[in-house]
Formats: C-alpha cells, sequence, structure tokens
C-alpha cells in the first residue's frame, strides 16, 4: 500500500451497564460519516441489560460482542486491540457523544501520502454539561484547544486512533492500573517511537461529573493512579507544598505585602480556568456565580488529588517498591483473556 487509499478501520470500546448509554452511542456510530469497518465492545460483567441492548443492534452494525467479567478497562481494550483486525484501530468510551465526522477526521491522516503520516491521531474531547455546576465543572477539568501543546498532548482514549502494527509490536494498556491506564498507553506509545498527530476536529463530547461528591471520587482515584504508576511526583510535591507550606504562611502573615501577594499568586493559579468561562460567553447573571464556584472547586480537586496520591504510593511500594515506575511494573501473566467468556450478547444475557 503505497500511502493514499483508504485504510480499514476497527473501532473498539468497553462497557459495564451502560443500559441508559449505549443505545445513543452505538446511534452515533452508525450515523457517522465514516463507519468503522468493524466494531468489537467488551462487556466487563454487566449486570443491567447491556448485553440485550448490544445484541438488539447486531444486524445494524458489524458488531462484535466479548463478555470478560471481573475485566478493568485496560484489560478489557487489550482483549479488543488483540480481536481488532483493521489496519487503524480507533478507541472510544461508553457514555460520551460522537461528532458525526468523529471517525472520518481520525481515520484522515493516515489517509495521507505515506511519508506524511503519524502512527497515532490524537483527538480532542469537551465537556457537554447538563447545568451550571457541571459548566463551571468542565472549565475547572478540561483544557480549550487553544492550550494545547500538539507536541505534548498526551490524548484520552476517549478519542484516539492508531496503527495496529504498535499493538503487534508489543504495546499495550497496563492492566495493573484502574485509572490513569491511558496516560501510561500514551507514554508507553511515545516511548516505542509512535509519530503523534494532534486532530482537534475529531471532538468527542462527556458529561462532567453530576455532583461535588462523584467529582471528588473521579480526582482522588486519578491521583491514586498517578501514585501507582510514579506520574507526575514533582507536580504532587508541589501542590503538598503549596498547601502546606506556603498558604498557611500567607493566611498566617499580618502583613499586607504577603496578603496581597498571596491573592495575586491565587489568581494566577485560577486564570486558566477563569478564561475558560470567560471564553463560554456566559451571560452576566451566570458568569459571576460560575467565576466564585471555580476556586472551590479547584481546591476540592486538588485536596481529592493529595489525599489519593499517597494511596497510590502505598500501592506501589507494598508490591513492587517505590522505585519502580511505570515503566518497570510488569503486567499481569495471563491477562485479560482469562476472563473472556464464550457466547452470544442473547446468551450471556439470560439469569
Amino acid at each position: 500500500m503505497t500511502g493514499s487509499e483508504r485504510r480499514r478501520v476497527a473501532l473498539i470500546l468497553t462497557v459495564k451497564d451502560e443500559a441508559d448509554s449505549i443505545d445513543a452511542l452505538l446511534a452515533a456510530i452508525a450515523a457517522q460519516h465514516r463507519p468503522p469497518d468493524e466494531i468489537i465492545v467488551v462487556d466487563g460483567g454487566s449486570c443491567d441489560s447491556t448485553p440485550a441492548r448490544l445484541a438488539a443492534w447486531q444486524d445494524r452494525l458489524p458488531l462484535s460482542v466479548l463478555t470478560a467479567p471481573g475485566a478493568n478497562i485496560a484489560a478489557g481494550r487489550n482483549l479488543a486491540l488483540r480481536r481488532a483486525r483493521g489496519e487503524i484501530v480507533a478507541v472510544t468510551d461508553a457514555g460520551v457523544r460522537l461528532a458525526p465526522d468523529w471517525l472520518a477526521e481520525l481515520a484522515a491522516p493516515f489517509e495521507r501520502p505515506l511519508a506524511e503520516q503519524p502512527d497515532v491521531v490524537a483527538g480532542f474531547f469537551r465537556a457537554a454539561p447538563a447545568n451550571r455546576f457541571e459548566r463551571v465543572l468542565g472549565a475547572v477539568t478540561l483544557p480549550d484547544e487553544v492550550e494545547i501543546d500538539p507536541g505534548r498532548f498526551l490524548p484520552s482514549s476517549r478519542s484516539l486512533a492508531l496503527r495496529r502494527s504498535l499493538i503487534e509490536a508489543g504495546v499495550r494498556y497496563p492492566e495493573w492500573l484502574d485509572y490513569c491506564e491511558d496516560l501510561v498507553f500514551d507514554l508507553r506509545l511515545r516511548a516505542a517511537g509512535a509519530r503523534f498527530a494532534f486532530r482537534p476536529q475529531a471532538v468527542v463530547w462527556f458529561r462532567p461529573r453530576p455532583t461535588l461528591g462523584a467529582y471528588w471520587r473521579q480526582y482522588f482515584r486519578y491521583a491514586r493512579g498517578d501514585g501507582k504508576a510514579g506520574l507526575f511526583a514533582r507536580r504532587h510535591a508541589l501542590r503538598y507544598a503549596t498547601y502546606l507550606g506556603l498558604l498557611p504562611l500567607v493566611l498566617a502573615a499580618r502583613d499586607r505585602r504577603v496578603t496581597a501577594a498571596g491573592l495575586v499568586a491565587g489568581a494566577v493559579y485560577m486564570r486558566r480556568p477563569w478564561l475558560r468561562l470567560w471564553r463560554r460567553q456566559l451571560p452576566l447573571f451566570e458568569l459571576l456565580p460560575a467565576l466564585a464556584l471555580a476556586p472551590a472547586l479547584r481546591l476540592a480537586g486538588d485536596l481529592a488529588k493529595m489525599v489519593g496520591y499517597p494511596v497510590g504510593l502505598a500501592w506501589r511500594a507494598r508490591r513492587y517498591g517505590l522505585r519502580r515506575g511505570w515503566r518497570e511494573i510488569p503486567e499481569l501473566p495471563g491477562g485479560c483473556a482469562d476472563l473472556l467468556v464464550q457466547g452470544t450478547p442473547e446468551e450471556l444475557s439470560r439469569p
């Protein structure tokens, strides 16, 4: 193949108890301007009607369903990647909303002349808030496109495409990680020499967490994943130094100059979330409360990270020693194939 022909594209995703959202996702896949040639869904052991909903779509889509009870997201993705036959494999998540041209945009860079083709295409993701709280949370937690450095961007597996040859060469999602698995996968791709291209037009939308408690748990788990994988040690150390060292000094100081310097530093820290809210062009009666809520949400997320990170460090210390990071931690023997249950979705959905 010399470069500009249409590639066969597989689409993979994992699900578990997604009965409320899976039909909308499959409908969005069916409506793609460039439909996938094959779709592989790994069900991690749904207890609701997800298997039956998947079965209902098998006459309308080139859909294969594998059931692997107990598989985490990384294990399920690895299983799907091994089963995919497309030269290009796109990855997304349950619960997202796909733009109609999402897959076409991901696949387009692979149809350039051969010398210009990447190995990995990083799509983009945006918040789809259902209320004011979620709108502010999306601004606090998700970057805007203008903030992205394409050369350093590590894509979410909500919107990603890669050559299957990378999988054949041994690149895998880390099955020992329950969160941050896509970040380590990106790092493994870069370590393997993969060439990345940023394609922000390949956009998916997803809903931010609907409550403060759900948001706190999410960022606790993200930070725990950082600790397990040995990621971002300096970033976490700076957060501890700020909250446990500098912030108490500023609050205890009676010097107005120190207080003013602390307020300026806090404003600098909040500049990106505030700018994102400004770009939303909200009416003033929504913008002002949103600007006031954003620091509280940033504080809650930082506290969740400060609690979660040492939990992850303790997990890694017990099993592998703190000197072993994501490069050195071995994969589980056997992998997710040991969890695979054979059968049709109809059979597997029966009590």
